[in-house]
């Protein structure tokens, strides 16, 4: 299909929202509230994760006190938790795709400005440890240096204007509902990233929405293309996981004759959530057995519609029985697509054989299939030694 027919918007600069967006924020901010509403006879269960995403330091910690009922303010919660907060700062990692992203508009020049409802300080103290970032943007806008943060425009108008550029010529990329309804009310494109699963369906005031940057079509918007895939991949920075195999939902042999070989979500939480949802390949050592090729989907596979999110790994290769119980270490190192949901079982069975294509061809491909000597995956056929 040609990029006129797809063609959305003339566009010239983006502006990115920071939490959320950029940076796995909502992981580190989760694992601290665990922490800290145990003080309380508190307990963490995320139920109040869609109340604080996008708001403010202060409309978030209203409402954490209010949903919890702590016995504290405002401010008093601030005052404990943020120096809790920002003692993690170094340790929040970069969403997938962010780095590639940032990367590709500086090489080739595009205007980028920085915009989130954190302050400035804080703003720069999370992108301190990230190489090359703050000099990439030509401006930053914090929350505290405009009357109203988002969902007001103010502070995307305050970026085009620090740029020297028309609200109108900007695209905006966003986790939140409160940061599209301000881009849109800016009169700018808006690509919507929702960070909290399964709500994309509340975005739909974005122009578009997609699963993680890296779905991100810039040509859309009459920007550069990436011009990174190769043979229908998209090269990861490689990442592990690994534990014994576990019974899954029964369906993987049984519905659709692909019998996957699951890993247990359980201790993993903060590995998914750095992960967007989709299907991605890689290598699979197998205790006692050897490296195999594999591909894999992480999320809720909307067809089935599960209520967790989790790994499913398809081990390409012929086994005669069941390893339930045997050490798996997974080292994934590319990217097929965003997970889809299909309107027949026939059509889902369809994709995954040719996930399966990609990934066995892809991963002949020396950029790939020097991973296969990766010492992760030899560690585990020494397990049981």
């Amino acid at each position: 299909m040609s990029v006129e027919r797809t063609l959305k918007k003339l566009v010239s600069g983006v502006i990115l929202d920071l939490d959320g967006t950029l940076i796995n924020t909502d992981g580190i901010v989760s694992e601290i509230l665990k922490v800290f509403l145990v003080k309380y006879g508190k307990q963490w269960d995320g139920r109040e994760a869609p109340h604080i995403v996008g708001k403010t330091p202060t409309e978030a910690a209203a409402a954490v006190v209010e949903d919890y009922g702590l016995p504290l303010s405002t401010d008093e919660f601030l005052s404990q938790f943020y120096p809790m907060l920002s003692d993690q700062w170094r340790n929040i990692k970069a969403l997938p795709g962010a780095n590639r992203l940032i990367n590709h508009l500086r090489g080739h020049g595009v205007p980028m400005a920085l915009a989130s409802n954190s302050s400035r300080s804080n703003i720069e103290a999370k992108i301190f440890h990230h190489a090359g970032w703050k000099e990439s943007f030509s401006a930053i806008v914090g929350g505290d240096e405009v009357k109203a943060g988002k969902p007001s425009p103010e502070i995307f108008l305050e970026a085009a204007k620090r740029l020297n550029m028309d609200p109108s010529s900007f695209l905006v990329i966003e986790d939140s509902i409160p940061g599209v309804t301000a881009g849109k009310a800016a009169g700018m494109a808006v690509v919507a990233v929702p960070s909290l699963a399964k709500q994309s369906h509340l975005y739909t005031s974005a122009n578009e929405v997609i699963h993680s940057l890296l779905d991100l079509q810039l040509e859309k918007w009459g920007l550069p293309a990436f011009q990174d895939r190769i043979e229908g991949t998209l090269p990861l920075e490689p990442w592990c996981i690994g534990g014994p195999v576990i019974k899954g939902f029964g369906r993987g042999s049984k519905v659709l004759g692909i019998p996957t070989a699951n890993l247990s979500p359980e201790g993993y939480s903060a590995i998914l959530s750095e992960h967007p949802a989709g299907v991605y390949f890689g290598w699979a050592g197998l205790s006692g057995r050897g490296v195999y090729k594999m591909v894999m989907s992480i999320g809720w596979n909307p067809f089935f519609n599960n209520t967790e999110k989790t790994i499913e790994p398809w081990l390409l290769h012929d086994f005669n029985e069941d390893f339930y119980g045997e050490e798996l270490h997974l080292v994934v190192v590319g990217y097929i697509r965003p997970e889809a949901n299909f309107l027949s079982l026939e059509t889902l069975i369809a994709k995954i054989h040719e996930d399966r294509k990609i990934a066995e061809r892809a991963l002949e491909l020396p950029q790939y299939l020097k991973y296969k000597d990766d010492p992760y995956l030899k560690i585990s056929l020494h397990l049981e030694n």
